[in-house]
């Protein structure tokens, strides 16, 4: 679980990084703009949420509450990798078991 760990650890500051460097220099509609109109960045953002929604039914199978399903579900959409390498965290550091990290408890 440590490699895990640190694995997700890394993600989630080098996202939230980006993020914030992204808000603080770039143009959200401009730069959204320019990669939409291209077929690459069309194909990428469709292979991006393609994934996002899979990584979202191992959520759905971990979490309890329609609450919390509801509130994951937005935050990957909204913030992608970010959420995913905080969601590994959560599951890790909940986890005792490689089979709990997987299935929940």
């Amino acid at each position: 679980m440590l490699k895990i760990k640190i694995a997700a650890w890394i993600g989630a500051i080098v996202m939230a990084g980006m993020i914030v460097f992204s808000i603080v220099t770039g143009d959200f509609v401009v730069d959204g703009g320019a990669l939409l109109s291209n077929v690459w960045g069309q194909m990428s953002m469709v292979d991006l949420y393609v994934g996002f929604l899979l990584f979202y039914l191992w959520i759905l199978r971990r979490e309890k509450t329609v609450l919390s399903k509801v509130l994951w579900f937005v935050f990957l959409m909204t913030t992608g990798s970010l959420a995913t390498a905080l969601y590994i965290l959560k599951a890790a550091y909940e986890s005792k078991t490689e089979t709990e990290f997987f299935l929940g408890k």
